[in-house]
């Protein structure tokens, strides 16, 4: 995993939440951990990762992602087994 990678799965995973985190970073970092992420209706993408399954909105004013997006995002990695401890010190 890249450092850009592993700082921002760090972020996602700090508290207190952070509200500074570009959508686009967090698409980047789920393809990186091979997730599918398919246009759904409207702002939503359907996000498949180790075959855990999400829905998620995309921002709408802003391309950065609010609270309640980062701590969804949060708990999806960790139903799909992404966590912290499992890139640190790799």
């Amino acid at each position: 995993m890249s450092h850009k990678h592993l700082h921002l799965l760090q972020t996602i995973y700090h508290e207190p939440v952070s509200a500074n985190i570009h959508w686009r970073e967090i698409e980047s970092l789920l393809v990186h951990l091979g997730a599918s992420i398919e246009s759904a209706h409207g702002a939503r993408f359907r996000i498949v990762l180790n075959k855990v399954e999400v829905f998620l909105h995309h921002p709408h004013n802003s391309s950065t992602c609010g609270k309640p997006e980062i701590k969804q995002i949060r708990e999806f990695l960790a139903h799909a087994g992404v966590t912290l401890s499992s890139y640190e010190g790799k």
